[in-house]
């Protein structure tokens, strides 16, 4: 399961939102445990697929070293990335999965029609290794408290729990 609260969760749609029409990506820091991804900050990263940016994503290797110490340095990992589809469905592509590398974490996907966002769905990406990877789908659950969305720059290979 996916718990994050309801302002990151706003924050994350109103990011593909203002990216549209192009896809937006971001990070989400937090703790995992009793197969629970709980998010407590979704960090912005800058897309930078320049081929096809409205319906591919891809975050820099030191953005993504960026976050990730920066997380830890608040005693925080990365627990999943977030990403939106223009005018698509809130599913995983074949190009998601493809990329999909970080075993344990799970995957934010914004549908966003128009310039407004709807569904968002969450797939946590199991398997004991990369070559028996599958994406699950995952409850979401967004509860109301405060917490903030913060602005960064930012892969490795890495598993999340």
């Amino acid at each position: 399961m996916l718990k994050l609260n309801e302002q990151i969760y706003k924050a994350i749609r109103r990011h593909g939102e203002e990216t549209y029409p192009h896809e937006c990506c971001g990070v989400l820091l937090g703790r995992s445990a009793d197969d629970i991804n709980e998010v407590e900050d979704a960090i912005r990263a800058g897309n930078t697929r320049t081929d096809s940016a409205h319906n591919r994503y891809h975050i820099a290797p030191q953005e993504l070293v960026k976050i990730q110490r920066q997380g830890r340095e608040r005693g925080l990992d990365i627990v999943g990335f977030y990403h939106s589809h223009p005018d698509h469905p809130a599913q995983w592509s074949t190009t998601d999965f493809a990329e999909a590398h970080w075993l344990g974490c799970s995957y934010v996907i914004t549908a966003v029609e128009k310039g407004v966002a709807q569904q968002t769905n969450s797939f946590l990406l199991t398997g004991p290794t990369e070559e028996e990877k599958a994406f699950a789908d995952e409850p979401v659950a967004v509860e109301q408290q405060s917490d903030s969305l913060h602005h960064a720059a930012g892969p490795e290979v890495e598993r999340c729990r």
